[in-house]
């Protein structure tokens, strides 16, 4: 008898080919691939190549090609079975042994396979009969056109209890193998056999190699959870899957971005927008085993992204996965984290604001460096000595659920650099001063506190901005088009495009109007850091002020702001002026000149 086809694709699947075969040759990598000279003939010009994604070698010389078992035994003349036993013992696998009890499981997966792939058929029928209207209006409610049900197999289970198992029964199949495969289950007071799932939007859960093992349902009416999913079985264990994940293998080496976000519909309204290797945890969070597997499919465009909502659920989410991805990271493997808009999912962003909404999300991802800093680092006030040394400690007791030496090594130095830059002092700052030559020798050995650094004019300028409109946003029909064309940048973008976006759609909002559009929205918190922070103090900024007054000061901004980009391009043509010394370059450097003067003298 063979191995069964399970054992030997989870033998595949914990190896890595190119660890393997770099073991016997020298490998370099080109690319998404790895290149060196082919073992099977004498060549000098490497033209054997090794794809660890889709997990082959192939040589363009000879014509040798195969995955890891077909390598080891032609390379090591190896049995079938000798190479078995030594790829699965450093796999860390116990070689099945072939008793009739052996025979009889293999024949159980194979049938437990066709179980669950003639139940996703049957499923996809009900759907479109009478009894899945409201099933099917469901799926049209969220947007899913025939072409979207066909391609992710969405179904129907019924209410009808015994409906799909008497359909299983016609065809051959025993009710032991039903509730083997999760689709069945037997009542403990009278032994009746009844179907797992009723009344259900039915969405298929496919193994690596796309073959339906388990299903999703989610309840279209009645009392019950919202969402349930097969139980575990022999095929299928909900804590290694990802729903979606045959898709990703395939689109994750094209380039698409690795997206892992909560739910079905989630991954589906992704990958109906063209992010292919959105992939989902089977209702549970995201396992070890599961960050392993997304590290497999081989991205070539960045690291995975941990997409969460906005909310406290979706921060306590990310803590748990980062916390949980800890121990596992290593050169090559980590995480970003990227957070939407409160209250929305991506189904919910990608249909406010489309693919470019989806885009801006992704591409504020941060690195899991940064989310651990900012996790802990917001735990608490860093304004103790007593603070910073907890945060100190705390960043350190992380670093040490790190296994990966090297990693805890830069992590070290990362986190370090930031508690310096964060917490000591700037000593350059005092040397050579008039005041440090007339201090005491004992003075100067202590030198004053310097004071802290002045926020960007940018960030100044953007918040000054933002409250000046979200009192008087009736100014923006007069300098609205000149404070756009600003482009002014600093921590608080999204919220001023939420504004500018309001006002532009919405031109009678007042002030209060427009502040309650902006908390449905979900900006309530930095909202009222903003209204009630103020903003440096600026006396036209002060509540009560006049329209007129907050205008002028408004005009204000877009005259320094231009006064400094003036500066900035002075300073860049004077450096230009240091290596040319032509009469055009001359002349426009006085032009600039006399600009700045002048507007120095109207000031």
């Amino acid at each position: 008898m063979s191995f069964p086809p399970s054992f030997l694709e989870e033998i595949r699947s914990r190896l890595s080919l190119s660890e393997v075969i770099g073991q016997r040759i020298k490998l370099t990598r080109a690319g998404r691939e790895f290149k060196g000279c082919c073992p099977f003939h004498n060549e000098k010009t490497a033209s054997f190549t090794v794809n660890e994604t889709k997990g082959f070698f192939h040589c363009f010389g000879c014509g040798a090609h195969g995955d890891v078992i077909s390598f080891v035994m032609q390379n090591d003349r190896l049995s079938f079975h000798e190479t078995i036993e030594i790829l699965a013992n450093k796999a860390g696998l116990d070689v099945p042994q072939f008793s009739p009890q052996e025979v009889a499981k293999a024949q159980q997966q194979k049938t437990l396979h066709q179980i669950c792939e003639t139940a996703a058929q049957w499923f996809e029928q009900q759907l479109h009969s009478t009894a899945g209207r409201a099933a099917l209006a469901y799926a049209q409610s969220r947007g899913l056109k025939e072409n979207d049900l066909h391609r992710f197999r969405l179904g129907y289970a019924p209410l009808d209890g015994q409906a799909l198992i008497q359909h299983l029964k016609g065809l051959g199949f025993e009710t032991a193998l039903m509730i083997e495969a999760g689709i069945a289950r037997q009542r403990e007071s009278d032994g009746q056999t009844y179907a797992f799932f009723r009344d259900r939007l039915m969405f298929p859960v496919a193994d690596r190699r796309g073959r339906v093992v388990a299903f999703g349902g989610r309840l279209i009416s009645g009392d019950g959870p919202k969402y349930i999913n097969s139980p575990d079985h022999p095929l299928f264990h909900k804590g290694k899957l990802l729903y979606n994940l045959s898709r990703a293998r395939e689109a994750a080496p094209r380039g698409a971005p690795v997206i892992v976000v909560e739910g079905y519909m989630d991954v589906i309204a992704l990958v109906k927008n063209g992010f292919e290797a959105a992939v989902a945890p089977l209702g549970t969070a995201l396992t070890e085993e599961q960050m392993e597997e997304l590290w497999r499919l081989g991205a070539s465009e960045g690291d995975p992204i941990l997409c969460f909502d906005g909310d406290s659920a979706g921060q306590r989410a990310a803590e748990r996965a980062l916390l949980r991805a800890l121990p596992l990271l290593s050169a090559g493997k980590t995480f970003r984290f990227a957070f939407l808009p409160h209250g929305q999912d991506p189904d919910d962003l990608l249909k406010s604001a489309g693919i470019a909404g989806m885009n801006e999300a992704l591409k504020t991802a941060i690195p899991l460096v940064d989310m651990l800093w900012r996790l802990e680092s917001g735990r608490r006030p860093l304004n103790t000595p007593e603070a910073q040394a907890g945060l100190k400690k705390a960043l350190e007791d992380q670093i040490k659920l790190m296994a990966d030496a090297t990693v805890q090594k830069f992590y070290r130095a990362a986190f370090g650099r930031r508690l310096d830059e964060q917490f000591q002092k700037p000593a350059q700052a005092y040397k050579n001063t008039n005041y440090n030559n007339k201090l005491s020798k004992f003075n100067r050995a202590i030198p004053p506190s310097p004071p802290p650094p002045l926020p960007h004019p940018q960030i100044i300028w953007q918040r000054q901005c933002l409250l000046a409109l979200l009192r008087y946003p009736q100014l923006f029909d007069e300098v609205g088009v000149q404070l756009v064309t600003l482009e002014l940048k600093g921590p608080l973008d999204k919220l001023w495009q939420a504004v500018v976006t309001n006002i532009e759609n919405q031109p009678s909002l007042d002030s209060s109007g427009l502040r309650e559009r902006l908390r449905d929205l979900g900006w309530d918190d930095p909202l009222k850091s903003i209204l009630a922070q103020g903003v440096e103090a600026r006396a036209w900024l002060k509540e009560g002020e006049t329209i007129d007054d907050v205008r002028a000061g408004l005009q204000d901004i877009i005259a320094l702001h231009h006064r400094h980009a003036t500066q900035a391009t002075f300073r860049q043509m004077a450096q230009q002026y240091e290596q040319q010394t032509d009469d055009e370059m001359r002349r426009r450097i006085s032009a600039m000149r006399q600009e700045l003067n002048h507007d120095h003298d109207e000031r």
